[in-house]
């Protein structure tokens, strides 16, 4: 529906974010659907998808408990289905690009870590699991984090107006992904 319909004719940069406008049609699509369902007698034509079953089938590998799925509001959960959406996006590209360079196992060794303080990284056991020295490992690291920064911040430039609201969405992308550690624990 989304595609045939004439929404994406309606973003607008000067409006606002593409990820607000996506949010605002879920919503809307979601409240015409449910009140088409308490018109409905008992069923009728409708036909209920299970949001574990949805929820399932997303792209993201993020997932949440079934708890969270319960109190949290759905601008929260879509928030950040999105957050992780984009940083799963940017992940992949960057894993594409060490896979074009002949770089792939030292990506699917390294890739764990990009997050990691640097306390918590095990440079030798890096370094024995990629045959190079500790040096090096940290030299790998701090290339592939920086190569990492780099596409997501070019997949967040996609979504919204201007340049400038990069590095805003970026902290608003972060804080979404952060809301689920602070639930979790």
């Amino acid at each position: 529906m989304l595609l045939k319909g004439n929404l994406l004719g309606l973003a607008d940069p000067a409006r606002g974010r593409f990820r607000t406008l996506l949010r605002t049609a879920i919503q809307n699509f979601l409240n015409d659907k449910q009140q088409l369902a308490k018109r409905e007698k008992r069923g009728g034509r409708v036909q209920f998808v299970a949001w574990d079953d949805w929820m399932s089938e997303a792209p993201s590998q993020l997932s949440i408990s079934g708890r969270g799925f319960e109190n949290w509001p759905m601008e929260r959960i879509f928030d950040l289905r999105w957050a992780a959406t984009v940083v799963e996006q940017a992940l992949r590209r960057l894993a594409e690009e060490c896979e074009r360079r002949g770089r792939l196992r030292m990506f699917t060794i390294l890739s764990k870590h990009l997050a990691a303080d640097r306390i918590d990284i095990s440079y030798s056991a890096l370094a024995i699991s990629l045959g190079v020295s500790d040096g090096a490992v940290k030299s790998l690291l701090h290339h592939l984090r920086a190569c990492y920064r780099t596409i997501l911040r070019n997949e967040v430039m996609q979504t919204v107006a201007t340049p400038a609201d990069i590095d805003d969405e970026i902290r608003y992308l972060c804080a979404a992904l952060a809301s689920v550690e602070s639930f979790e624990s």
